[in-house]
C-alpha cells in the first residue's frame, strides 16, 4: 500500500494490486464527512447511535465520528470491520490535522471495547462482513457505514445475502450510507427492504451517493 494525498489535502490509501483508493482521491475527508456523517450518523434519531463500520480500512470514518460525538454529546457506539487490517507503520504516518484522537483510534486493541473520551466506544473486528453474518449474535445498529471497495474491485461485498443481512441487523429508522449509486445496488437494497434515496454526492466528487433506510413498521 501507498499513502496518497487527496485534492483537500487530506491523505488516503493506495492499493497498487486493486488500482484502488481507499478514499476519494477529489478529497478523502470531505468524502467521508459529506457521506457518513452529514448524509448518515446526522439523520439518525437513536440517542446513542450504534455504528456498524463495513471497511474500517484507515479510521477515517470512525475519527470523524468521533469528533461529532464530542461536538454534539451524542453517545456513540462504533463498530469496525476490517479483515486487512493496513500495517500499523503505515498508519502512524497518516496524519488528520496531527490530532491524537486518530492515533487513540489505532492504539486501540482489536475485538476489545474501547472507550475513546466520554461520548464514543469504539469495537473494532478483524473479520470481514461474510463471517460477521455467521457471528453477529444478537447486536443491533442505528447506522451503517457501507464503505467497502467499488462493486467491480469487491463485487463479492454488495452481493444481496450481505445487504439483506444489513437490513435485518439494522432498528426500525436505522440509515445505511454508500458513496456508490450504481443502480443495481439501489435495487439490491431496495429488495433487502431499504427505502433508498439518491442524494448528491460529496463537494468535488460523484454526483450522487445513496441512503438507505429501515422503514418505521
Amino acid at each position: 500500500m501507498q499513502i496518497k494525498q487527496t485534492a483537500d489535502g487530506s491523505p488516503t490509501l493506495y492499493v497498487p494490486e486493486l488500482d484502488e483508493h481507499y478514499h476519494s482521491v477529489k478529497g478523502a475527508r470531505t468524502e467521508s464527512q459529506h457521506v457518513f456523517i452529514d448524509m448518515g450518523l446526522k439523520h439518525v434519531r437513536f440517542a446513542q447511535p450504534r455504528i456498524l463500520e463495513i471497511g474500517f480500512g484507515t479510521g477515517l470514518n470512525a475519527y470523524l465520528s468521533l469528533l461529532e460525538a464530542n461536538q454534539t454529546g451524542k453517545k456513540i457506539h462504533y463498530t469496525g470491520l476490517e479483515p486487512y487490517p493496513p500495517e500499523q507503520d503505515l498508519l502512524a504516518k497518516l496524519t488528520y490535522n496531527n490530532d491524537p484522537l486518530f492515533q487513540y483510534i489505532h492504539a486501540a486493541g482489536w475485538e476489545i471495547e474501547t472507550p475513546i473520551g466520554p461520548y464514543f466506544t469504539l469495537l473494532k473486528k478483524p473479520t470481514g462482513l461474510a463471517e460477521s453474518r455467521r457471528t453477529n449474535a444478537g447486536q443491533r445498529y442505528d447506522a451503517v457505514y457501507f464503505d467497502a471497495f467499488a462493486p467491480e474491485k469487491q463485487p463479492e461485498m454488495w452481493e444481496q445475502q450481505n445487504l439483506d443481512h444489513l437490513y435485518a441487523v439494522m432498528n426500525d429508522g436505522g440509515v445505511l450510507t454508500t458513496y456508490c449509486a450504481k443502480g443495481t445496488v439501489r435495487r439490491a437494497l431496495r429488495a433487502a427492504g431499504f427505502t433508498v434515496e439518491r442524494l448528491p454526492g460529496p463537494p468535488g466528487g460523484k454526483r450522487e451517493m445513496i441512503r438507505a433506510t429501515k422503514t418505521l413498521i
